[in-house]
């Protein structure tokens, strides 16, 4: 995973910059960079002196797309890596190709369950399904399981109660679930239903995603749990899944996909990820470290693109990184204070129509 990591934090993190693209250069650097996107280098990034901490703005808009061809499916780390393939994001079923043996588990944005009635369910999104796809990242990388995201879509109050509170409903819907799973050949799935019920019902709904473990077990499948952060965003209060709920459900899942990251907002600006929170999160599901195993710790590989001007807020990934400083003209300043911490990365880009840009940073 280290080689694809580094690929994605080159992509956005252009570090403390001291070079200004003008108009005529950012053309040039953008011409070239459409030419050298696809060139493969034989030199890891490491070799090639692009992991620095005065990466000049050239180097961001031409290397941001090249990667090491001989160690794309080289793995340095020994635990589980789930990756995330979105619809915000489609280029990353070409990099899934590509760095396939990265992973461990690989989830596209696929699928939703709804409830059609008594002890009724639907799996909606299979028009989506990419068999070819699913076929070509595993033939690339042996033991690779596909396990694509579950919503729990549509569900009213009145359906969790209905459904938690009857052992044949919850039959129905492990079986439509199992069901789905074997049609397409999947290998387990990412549920996400925590948030869609808030603190109500958790006793319920331990017990049916028990049940529903249990079910994908018994045909050989995977099943992980997305789970808010376990300390809300900008408080010390406790999130709506903690130490109480790991414990109940770490012996029966094979994962949880903890979301540290979206820590700040449009309105307060600021970390993707603050460091001391994300450690903090880990360390309040799982104070002992018994089940850290377990634990996949979520990584966001996006900034956030603050224009100050209009107080908005939206995602930005490596390549509009890239076309910002091409149009903007220069990064025009880094926070690099060592009181800040390497999570609190921003860059502020020259104006542009009067229009500062903020783009804040992941490690």
């Amino acid at each position: 995973m280290q080689t694809l990591f580094t690929l994605l934090w080159l992509t956005l993190a252009c570090g403390p910059v001291h070079t200004t693209l003008s108009k005529s250069d950012a053309k040039k650097a953008a011409s070239k960079t459409l030419l050298e996107k696809s060139q493969f280098s034989e030199k890891p990034v490491q070799d090639r002196g692009l992991v620095v901490s005065d990466l000049k703005a050239e180097d961001v808009v031409l290397e941001h797309r090249s990667y090491c061809s001989a160690e794309a499916r080289d793995r340095h780390f020994a635990g589980d890596v789930l990756g995330y393939v979105t619809p915000w994001n489609s280029r990353g079923y070409d990099v899934t190709k590509v760095f396939a043996s990265k992973f461990t588990q690989i989830s596209p944005v696929w699928l939703q369950l709804k409830r059609r009635g008594r002890e009724m369910f639907e799996v909606t999104g299979l028009h989506d399904v990419d068999q070819g796809w699913m076929r070509a990242i595993r033939k690339h990388a042996k033991g690779l399981h596909i396990v694509p995201r579950l919503l729990f879509e549509d569900w009213t109050y009145d359906d969790f109660r209905n459904v938690l509170d009857s052992e044949d409903e919850i039959e129905e819907l492990s079986k439509t679930v199992v069901q789905v799973a074997k049609n397409q050949h999947f290998d387990g799935f990412v549920v996400e239903v925590w948030n869609q019920l808030l603190s109500q019902k958790r006793v319920g709904l331990i017990h049916m995603l028990t049940h529903l473990a249990e079910a994908l077990h018994q045909a050989g499948l995977l099943t992980i749990l997305v789970i808010p952060p376990a300390i809300t965003p900008g408080t010390d209060q406790l999130g709506m899944f903690t130490h109480k709920e790991f414990e109940q459900l770490a012996p029966v899942l094979d994962g949880f996909s903890l979301m540290t990251y979206d820590y700040s907002t449009a309105h307060q600006p600021g970390p993707n990820a603050p460091l001391s929170w994300v450690r903090a999160c880990v360390q309040v599901l799982d104070p002992k470290s018994k089940w850290r195993s377990k634990i996949l710790l979520g990584l966001n590989f996006y900034g956030m693109d603050y224009a100050t001007s209009k107080g908005s807020g939206e995602p930005i990934v490596g390549a509009r990184a890239t076309q910002q400083i091409l149009q903007r003209g220069s990064c025009k300043s880094i926070n690099t204070s060592s009181a800040v911490s390497v999570k609190d990365k921003a860059v502020t880009l020259e104006p542009s129509e009067g229009l500062w840009l903020r783009l804040q940073l992941p490690p």
